[in-house]
């Protein structure tokens, strides 16, 4: 168990899938979400978590206060962990955030997803080949809103992502062995 940082649902614990993820460290969690509170990219915020996991990417940005959460597992046990974390958020929160368990795979749904998102999160497993990280990104571009903010969260020694027409590199910010990619749309990319 691990639990919800802040925000509405703060301290609320979390169930975690016994196998098959890879937590996103409480410390990685603190940092990069006191980033986007300080970039105002929460409030309001339509939220895609990509390979969620538990979700407690998405479940944390619903709590401090994105109006929506959609989150994509694919592996059946990992998304009943979800579900059931859902539930339990949805509880603290009320009608103020809709939160979205979808069991498909990342493509699956990138392929047939409608709307477009304003905060993204992308932790898939560290044994995803860099092809298939560029892909998933190419197939998240049409879905961006101007200006939205994408991570990318790898183990520290991966290479850079490469990235697809449409996208730039913000940032990379690494804790211990794990790194988070910052990247926006191209034509909304901060100037350097």
């Amino acid at each position: 168990m691990t639990r919800i940082i802040a925000g509405r649902a703060g301290s609320l614990t979390r169930e975690v899938p016994d196998a098959g993820t890879r937590p996103t460290s409480d410390r990685v969690r603190e940092s990069l979400f006191g980033a986007l509170e300080s970039a105002d990219a929460l409030r309001g915020a339509a939220v895609l978590d990509l390979y969620a996991g538990s979700g407690a990417l998405g479940l944390e940005a619903a709590s401090r206060g994105a109006a929506s959460a959609d989150l994509v597992e694919k592996a059946p046990r990992a998304a009943s962990v979800v579900q059931r974390n859902v539930t339990r958020v949805a509880k603290s929160l009320g009608s103020d955030a809709v939160i979205t368990v979808h069991r498909t795979s990342v493509v699956a749904y990138l392929q047939g997803a409608h709307g477009s998102f304003d905060l993204v999160f992308i932790d898939p497993p560290y044994d995803l080949g860099e092809p298939e990280l560029t892909h998933t990104l190419q197939l998240l571009v049409p879905h961006l809103a101007p200006g939205a903010t994408v991570i990318v969260e790898r183990a520290a020694r991966s290479p850079e992502p490469a990235l697809p027409v449409g996208l730039a590199h913000d940032r990379v910010k690494k804790y211990g062995d794990t790194a988070l990619w910052w990247v926006h749309p191209a034509e909304a990319a901060p100037a350097e």
